[in-house]
């Protein structure tokens, strides 16, 4: 029997290599080739008489809001924008283990007292999956299960079944009887997602894929399948901590960097509605080296504790480590310390950590972090019940954040006396309980915690 051709497929940009190499000739990237048997060549089954199609201007176009289906988590419509829309094709990816399954489960549980709801299991049994329904003590018995991995059934099923609501868990054991190329290869994940994808939008189903992530963290599969989908979620957390993320990358029904928070517990994944507690440390006394900033995750101001410890450098090459923070921004502060406020950190060790695991991507945490910093070198602590929040630039000067007013009312509801932001963040009327200070530049910041 003769062996298949083999191909090399690029999985960020999906094209064709027929020898492998490092770099992809199509986008350039590199290490992105991986070997795929390669597929007969056919006539496409899209492929018909080219008929020109009629033109609209779009000013004659009217569109309304599209209605939101509930999921009956908060937290995950929070997510989602306020909840899934008919049509809507969403992904969401996280490490094994993290609790994709079990919110999905929970959700079409609670949405099926009113909606027809479908969960499709490629991983698990329909007894494991049972198994789990029992353990979350949910009312599934008008949850439709298929324990299923053709593509083709798959797409029949949900055609006959016609649900508003379909889970697919997970796109990456799939295949389609179409293509010899197996389960989880560049060809079948991107094939599977572009036929239920369509299948979606004709039906009009809300549909829900679980992808696999690398060990970078990244989706699995290739890059065209975030392309494809209309929202991209990320599971974020450590499955070692009872506390879980779920964060918007992309959403074409609602705003990005929206974040859910959630607790997970003997009964499955509980939304948290003070998420800002899981992120501040309970400290008997004001401590050195910790700082209260107040960042903003979407339409929703956190309070998050940094927590940075500077100590004596014992080798050549001093260290710097941050975790949820960006390295590189880190390195950036130090230098901007040193340049225009006279603190040296050149012979230190410096580590800076983000309680709680939060990552927290926004320059706004530069004041914060700095703070932070120099409370621990002058082993010094910061006033208490005192945030802050602004980002620093090489020129020393601190610049306004977005949202500042939310942020000062979440920390003024949340208990805490005093700010410390840029002037341009300065709100027009005082805020109950609040003491602000202004400052422009870094070097005026540190002399008011002085």
């Amino acid at each position: 029997m003769a062996r298949a051709r083999a191909i090399y497929v690029c999985t960020e940009c999906g094209g064709q290599s027929t020898k492998w190499q490092g770099q992809c000739p199509h986008c350039e990237g590199w290490n992105t080739l991986v070997e795929s048997a390669a597929e007969p060549a056919s006539k496409h089954r899209l492929a018909g008489a080219a008929k020109p199609g009629a033109l609209t201007p779009l000013a004659e176009i009217r569109a309304g809001e599209a209605p939101r289906m509930p999921t009956g988590i908060a937290e995950l419509d929070r997510a989602l924008g306020g909840g899934l829309v008919r049509g809507q094709v969403a992904l969401i990816g996280g490490d094994p283990g993290i609790g994709k399954s079990t919110l999905l489960l929970q959700a079409l549980a609670a949405m099926s007292a009113t909606r027809e709801v479908v969960y499709v299991s490629g991983e698990e049994s329909a007894e494991q999956v049972a198994l789990r329904a029992g353990r979350l003590q949910l009312d599934s018995a008008r949850v439709g299960l298929l324990a299923e991995t053709a593509l083709e059934r798959i797409a029949a099923t949900l055609t006959a079944a016609k649900p508003e609501v379909a889970v697919i868990d997970s796109i990456q054991t799939l295949f389609s009887e179409a293509l010899q190329s197996a389960p989880g290869s560049v060809a079948q994940v991107r094939e599977c997602a572009a036929q239920l994808t369509r299948l979606a939008k004709a039906q009009a189903v809300a549909l829900v894929f679980v992808g696999h992530v690398t060990k970078e963290g990244a989706l699995a599969g290739p890059r065209v399948l975030e392309h494809i989908v209309d929202t991209v979620l990320y599971f974020e957390g450590d499955t070692q901590s009872s506390f879980r993320l779920v964060r918007a990358f992309k959403n074409r029904f609602g705003p990005v960097n929206e974040l859910g928070v959630f607790a997970m517990t003997e009964r499955g994944l509980r939304g948290v509605t003070n998420p800002s507690a899981l992120f501040l440390s309970e400290h008997r006394a004001d401590v050195p080296g910790s700082c209260i900033l107040v960042t903003s995750e979407g339409t929703r101001p956190l309070l998050v504790e940094v927590q940075a410890l500077v100590d004596d450098a014992h080798g050549m090459n001093p260290r710097r480590l941050a975790q949820g923070l960006e390295a590189s921004r880190l390195a950036m502060l130090l230098a901007v310390l040193h340049r225009h406020a006279g603190v040296a950190c050149h012979d230190q060790d410096v580590f800076v950590n983000a309680v709680g695991g939060v990552r927290i991507g926004e320059p706004a945490a530069d004041l914060a972090v700095a703070l932070a910093i120099v409370s621990s070198l002058r082993n010094r602590a910061l006033p208490g019940k005192l945030v802050a929040f602004g980002e620093v630039g090489l020129a020393g000067e601190v610049r306004p954040a977005p949202r500042g007013q939310e942020r000062l009312r979440e920390a003024a509801k949340l208990g805490f006396t005093r700010a410390l932001i840029p002037r341009a963040n300065a709100p027009r009327q005082p805020i109950a309980g609040l003491e602000i200070t202004t400052v422009d530049r870094l070097a005026d910041a540190l002399a008011v915690v002085r």
